[in-house]
């Protein structure tokens, strides 16, 4: 990794990955920074106030700077305030899990949630990632609307996700993941069923306005206990109908718009 903007973010992105604190030496040897140059950008993280140590001469996290950098951006942006009322009622309606991504460029970043389980296991994954496209509903969703072509050229540049670090029913192959495309577009929203995760479920519908290109995508995930494959297509009207009303309101909101540009 070269560059010292380029490793800075390199070991911004590394932590933000991370459950727990991070040792100078494991942070180098990952990133393939020699360790002085990497204690010395960490240094300069901490003095900027993005990454703190756990003790004195300690192991490394996060700050919630950055995060507090995210959540300002998207309060002005009104993405917020525009989708939340739609992710709820959604929500009320399925009882599980749903969420809003955003297109920006070549990526696909979950940005708003609305929990719709009140009791039972509650499915709630990390907010702010970016989505691996073949092992999601949101990712299969935005690919719906692209050609076959460019869809496979995304996953390439990510890789294919495997079984081991999703579900049992990932596809680890070019004809296996078009199977899944081919099928979402014939009905209009993605489904996924123990694909993300083992036991877990998924369905997910683009945001598109006529004549541009999707702006983002709206979901709805849940245990497959209660998720179940006829539970979604019931579901798949209400999505559709969600996606349509996002689609309606982008106009508004400068993060939307900037996805069509």
């Amino acid at each position: 990794m070269n560059g010292v903007l380029e490793r800075t973010l390199g070991i911004l992105e590394y932590l933000a990955a991370q459950a727990e604190a991070t040792p100078l030496s494991l942070l180098a040897d990952e990133l393939e920074i020699p360790r002085s140059a990497c204690h010395r950008l960490l240094n300069d993280l901490v003095r900027c106030g993005y990454v703190r140590q756990v003790r004195e001469h300690g192991d490394y996290v996060l700050t919630t700077k950055l995060v507090g950098l995210g959540l300002s951006y998207l309060a002005t942006s009104g993405i917020v305030d525009i989708a939340q009322a739609t992710l709820d009622r959604l929500a009320e309606l399925s009882g599980e899990l749903v969420r809003l991504a955003i297109v920006d460029g070549d990526r696909l970043t979950w940005v708003a949630k609305s929990q719709g389980a009140r009791k039972g296991l509650r499915y709630d994954p990390d907010m702010g990632m970016d989505t691996v496209l073949s092992c999601t509903a949101t990712g299969h969703a935005w690919m719906l609307t692209m050609s076959d072509e460019r869809a496979l050229e995304l996953v390439s540049r990510q890789g294919f996700g495997k079984p081991k670090d999703y579900g049992p029913n990932a596809p680890t192959t070019v004809q296996a993941l078009l199977e899944f495309l081919h099928a979402g577009r014939r009905r209009g929203y993605a489904m996924i069923n123990e694909v993300f995760a083992p036991g877990m479920t998924a369905m997910a519908a683009p945001i598109v306005r006529p004549g541009y290109p999707a702006v983002g995508v709206i979901s709805i995930a849940g245990p497959l206990m209660r998720l179940d494959m006829r539970r979604m297509e019931s579901l798949g009207p209400d999505i559709l109908s969600a996606a349509r009303e996002l689609a309606n309101n982008s106009p508004s909101s400068p993060i939307f718009n900037r996805a069509i540009e």
